[in-house]
């Protein structure tokens, strides 16, 4: 068995520490100057280890924390959307994704997770500053999981690289976009979808979506669904009973899944 690299810490309000389990005095955002191997190694799932004033208890590291504890700069696909994407695009073990606008890597995260050892999984991002974030992210992730899939990052548009995407795979059974414009980059990629294969675009406002519609008529492709999802948090109610608790509905971007039939 590999020696373990990262762990997972949750305080009592359920934030979470994603911990390098390395040799060593340094400093760990939220933890302060520590030494992680000394001080964790020997502490078991559902243990708890005092660490300054916090009480910490190891959990498993698995997507829920990753996404919890990753390192952020970027906008990231929130959970409520990455579920849906990866679910209604069916993407598993032995399939290839192209994913371009990674952000911080969120939804990346999700995509390994379900691609498995077996799979393919493209990323393209321009801006190096949000790239180095996500490819952080998912180096985490590929030191913690037993599987994780075949990953090929290219830095660019994806107008500009698609000559590099299509020599890693001729072609690819879900492609993900989320990007300021879409028309141009569904233009450019979407003869690369498979018979049978999904596209779906992230689309923060209304023009967006409508343009990446467009667009994806124009290739041949069906719009399969269109829309937004509303999330609503419940929680207990302090006279008893339960009921949704206050705050937003929770809106985060439109999404467009569209297929290729032919």
């Amino acid at each position: 068995m590999n020696p373990v690299k990262w762990s997972a810490f949750v305080e009592a309000d359920g934030r979470v520490h994603i911990v390098e389990m390395l040799d060593g005095v340094r400093k760990i955002k939220g933890l302060g100057v520590i030494d992680a191997k000394e001080l964790f190694s020997g502490i078991d799932i559902g243990e708890e280890v005092l660490v300054g004033q916090k009480v910490l208890t190891r959990v498993p590291l698995r997507l829920p924390e990753m996404g919890k504890g990753m390192l952020r700069r970027a906008q990231t696909i929130s959970a409520k959307d990455a579920g849906f994407i990866t679910s209604r695009m069916g993407i598993g073990p032995s399939d290839s994704v192209l994913e371009a606008g990674i952000g911080s890597g969120g939804l990346s995260m999700y995509i390994a997770r379900i691609l498995g050892s077996s799979g393919i999984h493209v990323t393209v991002e321009p801006r190096s500053e949000h790239a180095d974030v996500a490819l952080e992210n998912l180096r985490r992730c590929e030191e913690s999981w037993t599987e994780f899939p075949s990953h090929h990052h290219i830095e660019g548009t994806i107008e500009e690289v698609a000559n590099e995407i299509s020599a890693i795979s001729p072609s690819y059974d879900a492609i993900i976009l989320d990007l300021p414009e879409h028309p141009s980059a569904i233009h450019a990629v979407a003869s690369m979808l498979n018979i049978g294969g999904r596209m779906v675009c992230y689309c923060p406002v209304t023009s967006q979506l409508e343009n990446a519609w467009i667009a994806c008529e124009e290739e041949g492709l069906e719009i399969e669904w269109a829309g937004e999802l509303i999330q609503r948090q419940w929680g207990k109610a302090s006279k008893g009973g339960v009921r949704p608790v206050n705050g937003p509905f929770g809106h985060t971007a439109f999404l467009l899944l569209a297929y290729r039939r032919e």
